[in-house]
């Protein structure tokens, strides 16, 4: 009795609080609400993340290596290959923190939810609120890009792939790296993704927009959420004054929950702990008890949403279809910018629809339409939206025709050391390669063409295909200039194929320089080691040439070629012995296959060492007699 009484006496004063403005040692803000004291120190956590994630970068660029990227993203690594590290233990303690205290990872320790905040922050201070977008089916785009990223490339490795190993692989050690940046993203990249992911997200769908509807991280973490113990709770002091729900930035109907569940109940809390701290009452508090999956759902509350039902099904099909068309278009667009651009391309998309159908309707403060009259304000979202949906199209197309090259790419049958045996390697090719290339260049030309940026990757294809139709110049060429824009693996790779193909056409010293640059790029490319050998023995540097040949088969003692390459460099300088070690030492790792034996037989043909050569040209005409061994 007596605490009811007090229950009354604390929603009286609260009443009473809200009426005259005034709550005691509260200061209040202009709409009634007192502010959040935990705001600040949530704002000094997040931007010391940050300024620790700055000091990581600034750490690896001194000293050369440091502790391996902290991302979520990096667990895929340990996932699939086994590789340990610090992104994957992060990731690990943040899932069983969550399962334990709720989603307060998200709210404390993510730069990318600072990143909204700050958007938010810089919104309200010109005037404009962020509104929440609410949809019934895209909430479930974390959850199911959660599952694509970690969970699928598992799974598909192992029912797909009948060599596929243990489901756990054997676990190594990658907590220290020497190429931090290896897995993330470009500056020219990572700015306009921030830009994306927060300030458009933020403007067109709430503060929260990206979590709510992108995140594929913030999908486990709404997962485990469900589990934990750890919730906002509420006493009988609450007298459902509404302040909690308007203060949250995550959408989440606070005061409906708390008085039909007894506390929070929705996964995307994620524990910033400001409902508590502008509570006129104090009736909030964070606690443990049931988790939600033990709360009976008998009642469940009513939400208003922003879109009908047919337009939910409309935007599912627009978010899938956006999504597919940028990501990783130009190979430039990763996974996360691609889910935060098919959200903005799918809210685009339902607005503009409503401004073509309703009477009157406002964006903000801006008056869109009003009495069946689009204003000045809604012919620009009109031709914002027609600008960044016409993008999108465009990539999609784009999108189109890289895939299908890249279709055609993966059909070639012809193996890499057979095609570059001889500057033409036309005589070699089967009806499916013949039809694969003209295809790959149909489509990957057309992108090219109409592109709005090059896209290395697809240059390098090009290139092959250009290689096999027998122009070697055109593939020098485009392979410059795929170097010019790759990095690390993907320039080294390339950079190979160029030197390769110089030595088919007699550019020597050329070569040498492109597979210098390769190796520069990997030092463990050894393929380049073994073409840069060929480069000097033609260039009459033979000691040079069996040096580099030394060192690659000492790296890969199964390098065939390279071993027959020393045995012949032996042989013609008069050093017998060591020849025939070398030569038995390449035919204990030949395979008996007709084609590699030509292969072997050509290239040790283009150096000049003949009696070799013929040794392979033989061995290959009786293992395929029906087809001539010579060039």
């Amino acid at each position: 009795m007596k605490s009811g009484c007090v229950s009354r006496e604390v929603r009286n004063q609260g009443a009473i609080s809200r009426h005259v403005g005034i709550f005691k040692n509260s200061p209040l803000q202009k709409n009634g609400i007192r502010k959040s004291k935990t705001s600040r120190w949530r704002a000094a956590a997040l931007i010391l993340l940050n300024l620790l994630m700055i000091a990581h970068i600034i750490q690896w660029r001194i000293m050369g290596k440091t502790i391996s990227p902290i991302e979520p993203s990096e667990t895929m690594h340990t996932l699939q290959r086994g590789a340990v590290n610090a992104g994957f233990i992060f990731f690990a303690l943040a899932i069983l923190a969550t399962l334990i205290f709720g989603r307060f990872v998200c709210g404390w320790g993510c730069h990318i939810l600072a990143l909204q905040d700050f958007c938010g922050w810089m919104l309200k201070k010109i005037g404009l609120t962020p509104k929440p977008f609410r949809s019934r089916l895209l909430v479930y785009v974390p959850l199911i890009g959660a599952l694509y990223m970690f969970v699928w490339p598992t799974a598909y490795r192992f029912f797909a792939n009948p060599d596929h190993g243990p489901l756990i692989p054997k676990f190594t050690n990658h907590l220290v790296t020497t190429n931090f940046w290896e897995t993330f993203p470009s500056v020219a990249v990572a700015i306009p993704f921030l830009f994306v992911c927060g300030f458009m997200t933020v403007y067109f769908l709430g503060q929260k927009g990206f979590c709510t509807y992108a995140c594929p991280y913030g999908g486990f973490f709404g997962l485990a959420d469900k589990f934990s113990p750890g919730k906002i709770r509420v006493t009988d002091a609450c007298n459902q004054c509404g302040h909690c729900t308007a203060t949250c930035t995550s959408n989440v109907l606070v005061h409906a929950e708390v008085k039909q569940y007894g506390m929070v109940v929705d996964p995307g809390c994620m524990k910033c702990m400001d409902c508590v701290s502008v509570c006129p009452n104090d009736a909030l508090y964070f606690g443990f008890g049931k988790p939600t999956l033990l709360v009976p759902k008998s009642n469940a509350i009513k939400k208003s949403y922003s879109i009908t039902w047919p337009e939910e099904i409309v935007g599912v099909i627009v978010f899938l279809g956006s999504f597919l068309a940028v990501r990783g278009v130009y190979v430039l667009v990763p996974f996360l910018m691609a889910l935060g651009c098919a959200t903005i391309t799918t809210f685009l998309t339902l607005k503009t629809w409503r401004l073509l159908k309703a009477k009157e309707l406002s964006f903000y403060r801006f008056d869109l339409k009003s009495s069946g009259k689009i204003r000045k304000a809604g012919w620009g979202f009109v031709a914002f939206a027609v600008a960044w949906i016409g993008l999108t199209v465009h990539s999609g197309w784009v999108r189109y025709h890289e895939y299908l090259g890249d279709r055609a790419f993966q059909k070639i049958q012809i193996p890499d050391e057979l095609a570059l045996a001889q500057t033409n390697p036309t005589r070699w090719l089967s009806p499916i390669d013949r039809e694969s290339i003209l295809e790959g260049k149909k489509h990957l030309q057309a992108a090219a063409k109409f592109g709005l940026f090059a896209n290395s990757e697809a240059l390098s294809k090009l290139a092959w295909f250009e290689y096999l139709s027998g122009d070697a110049e055109q593939s020098v060429a485009l392979l410059s200039q795929a170097a010019a824009r790759q990095g690390g693996q993907g320039k080294a790779l390339s950079l190979y194929y160029r030197g390769t193909i110089l030595n088919r056409l007699g550019r020597y010293e050329q070569a040498r320089a492109s597979l210098d640059e390769a190796l520069a790029e990997r030092a463990d490319l050894i393929l380049a080691r073994q073409e840069k050998g060929e480069s000097l023995w033609q260039l009459s540097r033979k000691e040079e040439a069996i040096s580099v040949w030394s060192d690659a088969v000492q790296r890969n003692p199964r390098l065939v070629l390279a071993s027959n390459q020393l045995a012949g460099a032996e042989r013609s300088l008069g050093r017998f012995e060591e020849a025939i070690a070398h030569e038995r030492q390449a035919d204990q790792f030949t395979p008996d296959n007709p084609l590699y034996h030509r292969m072997i037989g050509l290239r040790l043909q283009n150096l000049g060492m003949k009696e070799l050569a013929e040794k392979h040209f033989q061995r290959a005409t009786e293992l395929d007699p029906e087809h001539q061994a010579r060039p």
